[in-house]
């Protein structure tokens, strides 16, 4: 590291101005950028114009940009990791030898066709046999174990209102559509995607053996009932109030909403003592589904389950059964036109199901220490330019600052991997078992998470496996991450100039650390609990700064006469703004009041912000757009680049722009946190 630290309890307590590298490379690629489009006008068309026209979005994907090439080199890297592996004498039991036989008996698409449905003929042939309301929910109870498809799921979490412990949850499940919305818009687009809906699951049902007649009955028999589980369901923007899914009601409570349903069974069938407190996500819609064991024939709610079976495996069943899962799925719902191979398919799987394992190859090949070091740096400059920040902020109260620093104090941040590797070694794969080996690692990953119930907080988890292209911040824990997969070029270059690493997983950085205070992050304290630790007069001064950035984005013509819900995307939209203007003052501290070199005739301000605005280089079809306007809290990426920099006097500066220009709101209309 090139400055020094004093680390007391995890705070960072006394820090050096960090020296800036003596680096060339601009990290720009400005064979991407269109000069014929003026930067004030629309700089993310202007950044980004001349990679967009070059990389229109393969036939195989829904969107596609920078971050997507990123994506893209990962798998590559993960299928050599996998073929090795696949190919390799590994010790038996071995992480290497599990996740190369997983990725082969994935890979053997001859042994998947001659299975047919033989994987599923042991939870379909349970189904077939209910005979009774009793015994269904009986089945129900069983099936939380490894295959909780049913209306309801079992799961441990942090208790949000005491973070050290992890209790049961209870969450709502069930519906196979993207969002409860998409069962009552009556535009003409959601009704096409619920037409297609009934034809998908009449397809499925008759390559499960149904009679063709029978199958289109049943589809329309479980759109019916989908529909009235969606009834009571919060919305999106509902649901992102933490306190509005908060209901401690414990397991008296929860058996009061739901008495037909065993909860004792269920609990004893996991391992939850009876003591532990239970987390109701959505109580209404518990009555709902207890109405709904009497009020639904039994006979639609055993359709029901044979559909949930099938669907959920379908990705992993024979061709005919993949393609009807893809065309839905993706062709409807996203626009895609083409398949991907088998290959990523099967890297999908592996990492998503042995994920420490895959993950551990990974870094090692592709993930140096040294790169660990440096990501290190700038997230502590990035914190100690924030704390700077709230220190020299006008509008909030002494004692609320004083919050707000113990919070960005107590951050911990996790920066590519996790200190200790998970052991597989109960999961059992099988190269010639694609689904046992499946369903055994779906029942380790389901156990290990249930036995996190009543014990210690264990803070080497993480949310993403290592070769993830995402980065995120877990409130319950006050901690940000970075997997070692985005922090790749051109997300993160060793070989850059600053003022590219600061645009880009600079800006990144300031993102995570800034969804500690955006609208729902706001609402936890430093140990992670939901708590109010903000004066009620800066509470209506944070959130009127946050109704200016829900205006802004409520009234952004994305085009076909679309927008944004704003209350959705505030949260993405506040890491986004806060984090740029944290990153760029965190980029001028670095120079320490040197000059940045000009580099391909743009100055270090200028390259900064075009490497935050490369970062959403991102171009999607129709559906997908219109799927992620329904259902993403993320702003589009064109918008996410406009959007934030409208609001940046840095950025009009460094491109000068005026007034009237389309890159610069009006001033008193632009957004700021801090």
């Amino acid at each position: 590291m090139n400055f020094r630290q004093l680390l007391h309890f995890g705070v960072v307590t006394t820090l050096l101005i960090p020296s800036l590298p003596a680096q060339k490379k601009s990290g720009i690629d400005v064979s991407g950028i269109d000069t014929t489009c003026k930067p004030c006008d629309d700089f993310w068309r202007f950044a980004n114009g001349g990679w967009i026209d070059s990389h229109p979005i393969p036939a195989s994907k829904s969107g596609w940009g920078t971050m997507s090439v990123v994506q893209e080199g990962n798998q590559e890297r993960l299928k050599v990791l996998l073929e090795g592996a696949a190919a390799s004498k590994a010790p038996v039991g071995s992480g290497e030898r599990k996740i190369g036989d997983l990725y082969g008996a994935c890979m053997d698409t001859a042994m998947v066709e001659a299975q047919g449905m033989k994987p599923l003929a042991g939870e379909l042939g349970q189904i077939a046999k209910v005979g009774t309301v009793k015994e269904m929910l009986a089945l129900l109870v069983t099936l939380q174990k490894n295959s909780p498809f049913g209306p309801v799921i079992i799961f441990g979490r942090q208790d949000a209102k005491n973070s050290a412990e992890t209790v049961a949850a209870v969450g709502a499940a069930g519906l196979s559509l993207p969002d409860r919305d998409y069962y009552f818009k009556d535009d003409e687009r959601t009704k096409n995607i619920r037409a297609e809906f009934v034809a998908t699951v009449a397809k499925m049902m008759t390559l499960g053996g149904a009679e063709a007649g029978e199958a289109a009955a049943q589809a329309k028999l479980i759109l019916e009932f989908e529909t009235k589980l969606a009834q009571p369901r919060l919305t999106l923007v509902q649901r992102r109030d933490p306190n509005a899914t908060y209901n401690a009601l414990g397991l008296k409570g929860t058996m009061e909403l739901t008495p037909s349903f065993d909860w004792k069974a269920a609990f004893r069938s996991l391992g939850i003592p009876e003591s532990t407190q239970v987390i109701v996500g959505e109580p209404a819609y518990l009555r709902a589904v207890e109405k709904e064991f009497t009020a639904t024939p039994l006979s639609t709610w055993k359709t029901w389950m044979r559909w949930k079976t099938i669907a959920s495996a379908a990705p992993y069943l024979s061709k005919a059964f993949v393609d009807e899962s893809f065309r839905f799925q993706s062709t409807v719902l996203t626009g895609v036109k083409e398949q991907e191979p088998r290959w990523k398919t099967c890297t999908g799987l592996v990492d998503s199901t042995l994920g420490d394992a895959l993950g551990e190859a990974f870094v090692k090949k592709h993930f140096p220490q040294v790169a660990k070091t440096r990501m290190m740096e700038l997230v502590e400059n990035l914190r100690v330019t924030l704390r700077m920040q709230l220190e020299g902020s006008g509008w909030m109260e002494a004692e609320t600052k004083k919050a707000a620093i113990a919070k960005l104090n107590a951050f911990q941040a996790k920066i590519g991997y996790a200190d200790r590797w998970q052991d597989y070694r109960t999961v059992k794969i099988d190269r010639g078992n694609l689904f046992g080996s499946i369903e055994s690692a779906s029942e380790f990953s389901r156990l290990y998470n249930l036995g996190k119930i009543g014990k210690p907080l264990d803070r080497n988890d993480w949310g993403m496996t290592p070769p993830t292209v995402n980065a995120y911040y877990n409130p319950l824990k006050n901690e940000i991450a970075f997997p070692a997969g985005i922090l790749q070029p051109p997300m993160f270059d060793l070989e850059a100039d600053d003022a590219a690493n600061y645009g880009a997983i600079g800006a990144v950085i300031g993102h995570e650390m800034g969804h500690g205070f955006d609208d729902q992050g706001s609402k936890f304290a430093a140990s992670g609990d939901l708590r109010n630790w903000w004066t009620p007069e800066d509470r209506k001064k944070f959130e009127a700064r946050a109704e200016c950035v829900i205006n802004q984005f409520n009234t952004l013509d994305v085009g076909e006469g679309l927008r944004h819900n704003g209350r959705l995307v505030v949260g993405e939209a506040l890491g986004d703004l806060g984090g740029l203007k944290l990153a760029y003052r965190a980029y001028k501290r670095a120079l320490g009041g040197k000059e940045s070199p000009v580099i391909d005739g743009y100055t270090g301000d200028q390259r900064f912000f075009l490497a935050f605005a490369r970062v959403w280089a991102t171009q999607l079809r129709p559906e997908a757009k219109r799927l992620r306007l329904t259902t993403d809290p993320h702003p589009l990426g064109r918008f996410r680049a406009i959007g934030t920099l409208q609001n940046m006097p840095e950025f009009h500066q460094a491109f000068q722009c005026k007034a009237g220009d389309a890159m610069v709101r009006p001033i008193d209309k632009q957004c700021d946190l801090w």
